[in-house]
C-alpha cells in the first residue's frame, strides 16, 4: 500500500492540516453568533423593560380594551386583596420555617442521644396540631372574628358565644373550613393562624425536653391546638372579651398584642412551666442538697444558627400581621424588631460576661430571642428607641429568668423556654402599655385614635388593660397546664415521663427507636444504656462554679 500511499507525507502535513480546518470552523462559528444577534436584533422587539406590559386590554371588561370605571375598580380590587392574600401567604412560609429554627435551638441546646427525639417533637407537633387546629382549634378562636378587611372581606366568621353582649368566649364558626367558611380569605387567615398556633405549642417541647414520653408528647399537642391555645387566642385576636374592655369598660383599646408576645410566646412559655414542675428534673440535674448541675447541650453552634433562623422568620412573623402589604407599618414593624432582637442579645452577652467571666454563646442566642418575644406585642405601636429600650430589660430578664427558674424553683428547663417565652411574653405586653407612641393603631378594637401608653400622655387606660392580660394568661396557661398534666400523668399508663431507664439510655434508642448519631460515640446503642450522658456534675472548676456560670442552654 505504500506504493500509492506515502505515510511519511501524511504524518508530516497533518497537524498543518488540523490547524486550517479549526481556524476555519472557529471563523464560522463567530460568523453563525453574529448572524443569530442580527437576526435576534432584526426581529420585532418585545417589551424588555416592561414599559408597554399590562394595559387596559388586561382589566376584566365586558368591552376588551374599554373598561369601565366600576370594571376598574373592580379589577383594582382584586388586585388589592391578591397582592395582600400574597403577602400573607410568603408570611406563613416565613413563620411556619421557624420550626426548623426552633428545632435546631432545642436539638442544640439537648444532649446527643435525644437529638432525634427533640427534632421528632419539633416535627410531630406540627402533625398533630395542624389537624386538630383544623378541626376544632380554628373555629373556637376565629370563629366569631368578623369580616377578613384586607383579605376580601369574607363574612363566614361570624358566630361568638358570650357570656353577655361584647363578652365573647369563644367562636362558633370556621369549624373544618366548611360551610360559609369554605372562603380563599378564610383560607388565607386559617394558613396564618396555624403557624402562629405551631410556633406556640412548639415551645413547651423544648422545656421539657429529655425525659417527656412521646406519647404524652402527642396527647399533649392535641390538646394544645384544641383547647388552651385557641380559646385565649379567641379572647385577643378573635374578638373577645379581652379585646372589647376598651368599648366595654374604657380601658385604652382593649388588650392589644400585635403578633403574640402573650397569645403565643406566654402561653407557650407558662403551659412549659407547668409541665417541668410536674414532670420533674433530669436525672442528674440536682444534688441533694437542691444545687444544681450543669447539663450541656451537644451542639451550640446548631443552637446558633437555629437563633438565625428564627430571625429571619420573625420578620414574617411580627412585619407581616398588618395583613396587608398596603399597610406600609410593616416596614417600621419590622425595624423594630430587629433592633429590639439585638439589643436583647447585647443586654444578656455583656450581663453575663460581667457576672460569671464569660461571653456565653448559649446566652447571646437566648438574649436575641429574649428581645424579639419582648417586642412581637408593641412592635408596631412604639418608636425604634422603645423597641431598643424594650429589647435591652428583655436581655437582663431572660438572665434573671434562669436563675429564678432554677434556683428558686427548683425547676429543670433545658432550652431557656420559660424565661425566653414566659417572662419576656409578659414583659412583651406590659411594655405596649408603656412605649406605645400614639402614631399608629387608630380604630383597633372599635376604638378610635391612636394607641398611646403610659409614657406618651395614654394614662393608665392601656397600661390597665395589658396588666389584666398578663394576669389572665398567665392563670390560663399554667392553671389549665398544670392541671391538664397532672391529670395525664395519674391518667395515662406509666405518667408521662420515661423510665429512668430510658431517660439515661438516651429517647433516641428507648422512644425512638433510631438514633441521630449512630456512630457517634456518647450516643446509646438501641436498647442499651449509656451512663456517659447522664450528669457531668459542675461543669466547671470548684473555684468557678462558686460563681454559678449562666450554661449551654440557659441553665445555671
Amino acid at each position: 500500500m505504500s506504493r500509492w500511499f506515502d505515510f511519511d507525507l501524511a504524518r508530516r502535513e497533518l497537524p498543518g492540516i488540523l490547524r486550517k480546518a479549526a481556524v476555519r470552523s472557529a471563523i464560522l462559528a463567530v460568523l453563525g453568533v453574529f448572524l443569530m444577534v442580527g437576526i435576534a436584533y432584526a426581529a420585532s422587539a418585545g417589551d424588555p423593560t416592561g414599559s408597554a406590559t399590562g394595559t387596559a386590554v388586561d382589566v376584566v371588561a365586558k368591552t376588551a380594551g374599554s373598561p369601565t370605571v366600576a370594571e376598574i375598580a373592580q379589577d383594582l380590587g382584586h388586585l388589592k386583596v391578591g397582592t395582600n392574600m400574597f403577602f400573607v401567604i410568603v408570611g406563613v412560609a416565613l413563620i411556619f420555617f421557624m420550626q426548623a429554627g426552633f428545632m435546631l435551638v432545642e436539638t442544640g441546646f439537648c444532649r446527643a442521644k435525644n437529638a432525634a427525639y427533640v427534632a421528632g417533637m419539633n416535627l410531630g407537633i406540627f402533625t398533630i396540631g395542624a389537624l386538630v387546629y383544623w378541626l376544632v382549634g380554628f373555629g373556637l378562636q376565629m370563629g366569631g372574628a368578623g369580616a377578613l378587611g384586607t383579605l376580601g372581606g369574607a363574612g363566614g366568621l361570624s358566630g361568638v358565644f358570650e357570656v353577655a353582649k361584647g363578652w365573647g368566649i369563644f367562636g362558633t364558626k370556621g369549624f373544618l373550613l366548611g360551610g360559609s367558611s369554605y372562603d380563599v380569605g378564610i383560607a388565607a387567615m386559617f394558613l396564618f393562624q396555624l403557624v402562629f398556633m405551631d410556633t406556640s405549642a412548639t415551645i413547651p417541647t423544648g422545656a421539657m425536653a429529655e425525659r417527656w414520653k412521646f406519647s404524652a408528647f402527642a396527647i399533649y399537642g392535641a390538646w394544645m391546638a384544641g383547647i388552651i391555645y385557641p380559646v385565649y387566642a379567641m379572647w385577643v385576636w378573635g374578638g373577645g372579651w379581652l379585646a372589647k374592655l376598651g368599648v366595654n369598660v374604657g380601658l385604652g383599646h382593649g388588650v392589644l398584642d400585635f403578633a403574640g408576645s402573650s397569645v403565643v410566646h406566654a402561653i407557650g412559655g407558662f403551659v412549659g412551666l407547668a409541665g417541668i414542675l410536674v414532670i420533674g428534673p433530669r436525672i442528674g440535674k440536682f444534688n441533694k442538697d437542691g444545687s444544681p448541675n450543669a447539663i450541656p447541650g451537644h451542639h451550640i453552634p446548631m443552637a446558633i444558627l437555629g437563633t438565625i433562623v428564627l430571625v429571619f422568620g420573625w420578620i414574617g412573623f411580627n412585619g407581616m400581621s398588618t395583613l396587608a402589604a398596603t399597610d406600609f407599618r410593616f416596614t417600621m414593624i419590622i425595624t423594630n424588631t430587629i433592633l429590639a432582637a439585638v439589643a436583647g442579645s447585647f443586654a444578656a452577652w455583656m450581663l453575663v460576661w460581667k457576672l460569671w467571666g464569660n461571653p456565653d454563646p448559649s446566652m447571646i442566642a437566648n438574649g436575641m430571642l429574649a428581645g424579639l418575644v419582648a417586642i412581637t406585642a408593641p412592635c408596631a405601636f412604639v418608636n425604634p428607641t422603645g423597641a431598643v429600650i424594650i429589647g435591652l430589660i428583655a436581655g437582663v430578664l431572660v438572665v434573671g429568668g434562669v436563675v429564678f427558674v432554677e434556683r428558686v424553683l427548683k425547676a429543670d428547663d433545658p432550652v431557656g423556654a420559660v424565661a425566653v417565652h414566659g417572662f419576656n411574653g409578659l414583659w412583651g405586653m406590659i411594655a405596649l402599655g408603656l412605649f406605645a407612641d400614639g402614631t399608629y393603631g387608630d380604630g383597633f378594637n372599635g376604638v378610635s385614635g391612636a394607641v398611646k401608653g403610659l409614657f406618651y400622655g395614654g394614662g393608665f387606660g392601656q397600661l390597665g388593660a395589658q396588666l389584666i392580660a398578663v394576669v389572665v394568661v398567665v392563670a390560663w396557661a399554667f392553671g389549665l397546664g398544670w392541671t391538664f398534666f397532672k391529670l395525664q400523668d395519674r391518667l395515662q399508663p406509666g405518667g408521662i415521663r420515661s423510665t429512668a431507664e430510658d431517660e439515661l439510655a438516651g429517647l433516641d434508642a428507648t422512644e425512638m427507636g433510631v438514633l441521630a448519631y449512630p456512630d457517634f460515640a456518647g450516643s446509646s446503642t438501641l436498647g442499651g444504656g449509656s451512663g456517659t450522658e447522664v450528669s457531668n456534675g459542675p461543669a466547671h472548676p470548684a473555684s468557678a462554679h462558686v460563681a454559678s456560670p449562666v450554661t449551654a442552654g440557659g441553665e445555671v
